[in-house]
């Protein structure tokens, strides 16, 4: 009888593995808006290494390690189980909350319920709104922001049964095909690229590093000194020491806090060549420090180093005389976006991708010869199943996403390039958030910002400029916690793995299901408290803008300035002069993505945490060698491991309080 070699089980995943992840994604997605929103907790779902999944992950490991070792038994789930595990619950709370939950109800009500007689939604945006793209019944869309009468004294699931899903079902129907259509796409286009970013360039993953070393322990039988590592204990007692100080705080003012947070700003002058750090922030996250130590150091030094600039800029800029005003921006879409300098990031993303292009261009031209049979498929498949599936599934995706757009009034043109630009941008900040190890991760201008300094506002005249707002709000603007980045991890975990259909399977249920359940658990919050009593101020403001600015695109000549196009072309120039000396300069020392960065609120937060994790490395590496790095690593995943934990624990302590202690940035 034949057995099984050990390398053959380690690559087997067995059904328990995605099954349990799908349940697992889905209690997260039940318990994320009455936790983020309601309880104002610690977010169990945030950027892209989310607390919930983490913590999961941990307490599994360790009671999976306990169990075979009290019971001297096989491990119920092997290490690269739990990375199955992990990725889906992963998937799971990013849909729950700003990856689509979060802001989609209000965007498909808002020009209901915020139009009035001053602001004249009424009379200019209603009549470019399909019937079929939101709730036709104006009582569905009030109680919606008002609650059900009595709401709050009935059982969530008399909740459920009260709310009119006559007047959503339409809606629900119609965007639910958008979304599922855009991440299927997403699916087939990770489908095509991973071998090339993988294999190929093999990419690094930093936000992997800490799960994959955990999964190797517990396969190894070593969980106990990976978690009893000197140095790792050393890291986990600050951020243990420093939430549990400031947490306790929170409950009793007595015990006087440690502060994380110091304004810069007031030490530099409102004039001159410092003027840009007027608003700098200090802020230390210990895990965001073990993050960027992780990190590339070329990576993690070019983060905060074009932050910096960034900021410099504007001095310079002040001193030469040029005062450049914020009305130069015209109508923009960019969820950060303040001035007419930072459009400069539209012309670096065109010029990046462009580069991504190139770089992959033998591995696209092999994809495309193996889709029009002009070659054998490749052997040593790497992919979740055939790329020529990918290859014609995108295409197809493609057509229905901008067949959907043409049918409900977006001139044909303007479709196929809000698609085009949709995707193009959602590829390049995947690849920033998964090579830069960025958990945090938010864009400075939007697609259709872009693509209105190209070709003018004329794009989006009519119905044309409310579908691409609405729809890049539902999945292209929030990219905090967006899907594609989690299907690259997912992918980057999955390789090598059997059977592959199963991985991609469970990947896909998790998808569907995670919707799904968002959607219920979010309404019914609304529908028992009211969109008014919950604390959705962010939500609220940030897609009433999208629809000012929506109804200046239809209703104004406002045009954009010609700064604007300066700036765009000024930043492509940059990137281009970057991309070609990282290529070709093997010494180079700044990677092109920190420029992409630069003015993203993400770096705001956290351009402090990948200095110190920068110093840290160089420091390591310039005295202490790879045999220091090694061991210091586990001192850098303390604090890791410390933030979630206490994250997770002060999560569950808010659970039963009316007021939590938030460790990580919301």
């Amino acid at each position: 009888m034949q057995t099984s070699s050990p390398d053959h089980v380690a690559r087997t995943i067995r059904k328990r593995a995605p099954l349990l992840g799908l349940l697992l994604a889905v209690a997260i997605c039940l318990l994320t808006p009455y936790n983020n929103i309601y309880l104002r907790a610690t977010p169990l779902g945030g950027g892209h290494f989310p607390l919930a999944p983490f913590f999961i992950f941990l307490l599994l490991a360790i009671v999976i390690s306990l169990i075979a070792r009290i019971f001297r038994s096989s491990l119920l789930l092997t290490g690269p189980e739990l990375l199955v595990i992990w990725i889906e619950m992963v998937i799971g709370s990013g849909i729950a909350y700003t990856g689509f939950a979060r802001t989609f109800l209000i965007n498909l009500t808002a020009p209901i319920h915020f139009a009035t007689p001053g602001n004249r939604w009424e009379e200019i945006l209603h009549p470019l709104i399909p019937p079929a793209l939101t709730p036709t019944d104006p009582q569905a869309v009030m109680l919606l922001y008002n609650g059900l009468p009595g709401g709050r004294s009935m059982g969530w699931l008399e909740v459920v049964g009260a709310i009119p899903w006559a007047a959503w079902l339409s809606p629900l129907l119609l965007w639910g095909m958008f979304v599922l259509l855009s991440y299927l796409v997403m699916l087939f286009l990770i489908n095509i690229l991973s071998r090339q970013w993988i294999h190929n360039e093999r990419m690094n993953f930093p936000l992997l590093k800490v799960p994959e070393m955990i999964s190797k322990a517990v396969s190894e039988g070593e969980t106990g000194s990976f978690f009893f590592n000197r140095f790792l204990i050393t890291g986990l007692s600050i951020p243990v020491f420093l939430h549990l100080i400031n947490g306790l705080n929170l409950y009793y003012p007595t015990i006087p806090p440690i502060p994380t947070l110091f304004l810069a700003g007031p030490y530099f002058s409102e004039s001159g060549l410092l003027t840009g750090f007027q608003k700098l922030k200090i802020s230390i996250y210990p895990a965001f420090i073990g993050f960027a130590f992780l990190t590339s150091r070329q990576i993690s030094f070019s983060f905060w180093f074009f932050f910096l600039a960034g900021s410099l800029l504007y001095g310079v800029l002040n001193l030469l005389g040029y005062s450049i005003p914020v009305s130069e921006l015209g109508v923009s879409f960019g969820p950060t976006l303040a001035r007419p300098e930072e459009m400069q990031m539209i012309g670096a993303y065109g010029i990046f991708f462009l580069f991504l292009v190139w770089l992959a261009r033998l591995h696209l031209l092999d994809v495309c010869k193996q889709s029009f049979f002009l070659k054998p498929p490749a052997s040593g498949r790497s992919e979740w199943f055939d790329v020529r599936i990918s290859f014609w599934g995108a295409i197809i995706g493609f057509a229905l996403i901008i067949w959907w757009y043409i049918w409900l009034g977006m001139a044909p043109v303007t479709a196929v390039l809000v698609v085009g630009a949709f995707f193009m941008i959602m590829l390049v900040a995947t690849r920033i958030i998964c090579q830069g190890g960025l958990a945090y991760f938010t864009l400075t201008a939007a697609p259709t910002d872009g693509m209105i300094a190209l070709f003018g506002a004329k794009l989006f005249a009519g119905a044309s400029g409310l579908l691409a707002g609405m729809s890049q709000k539902v999945l292209f603007v929030d990219l905090r916690e967006s899907l594609m980045p989690s299907l690259l991890h997912g992918r980057h975990l999955q390789q090598n793995r059997n059977p592959a259909l199963l991985l991609f399977s469970g990947l896909a249920m998790t998808i569907v299901a995670s919707m799904t359940v968002s959607i219920v658990a979010m309404m019914t919050l609304c529908y028992r408290y009211g969109i008014r009593e919950l604390q959705l101020d962010w939500a609220s403001q940030t897609t009433t803008a999208v629809y000012e600015n929506i109804y200046r695109l239809i209703a104004t000549t406002t045009t954009t300035g010609n700064w604007v196009f300066i700036f765009a072309l000024a930043g492509a120039l940059v990137m281009l002069l970057l991309v070609t000396c990282y290529h070709r300069l093997y010494w180079w020392p700044i990677h092109p993505i920190g420029y992409l960065t630069a003015y993203s609120s993400a770096m705001r937060i956290l351009w402090v945490s990948f200095f110190l994790g920068w110093a840290c490395n160089a420091l390591c590496m310039r005295y202490g060698g790879i045999v220091l790095f090694k061991k210091l690593q586990f001192f850098f995943i303390g604090l890791i491991i410390g933030d979630f934990l206490m994250g997770g624990g002060w999560a569950l302590v808010g659970l039963f309080t009316d007021v939590s202690y938030q460790v990580l940035p919301d």
